[in-house]
């Protein structure tokens, strides 16, 4: 299914190496403060709103494929 999210997601360098749903923008920057804390060089994070592709599985919405804009 194709659906409007809110993502928080994890860099390592410039590859997307993890994406999670979010329920709304402010508990997305609150999560990205939150993995900021520890300081790991080459990994940066960020806040989008955009259109994924969704699934749910064994009961948790994830995201399967992002589509960026």
């Amino acid at each position: 299914m194709i659906e409007s999210v809110v993502a928080l997601i994890m860099f390592v360098g410039a590859e997307i190496k993890e994406h999670r749903i979010q329920p709304n923008m402010a508990a997305c920057l609150r999560g990205k403060r939150h993995a900021e804390r520890q300081y790991t060089p080459n990994v940066t994070y960020k806040c989008i709103k955009s259109k994924a592709e969704t699934e749910i599985y064994m009961g948790e919405k994830s995201i399967k494929k992002l589509i960026l804009n």
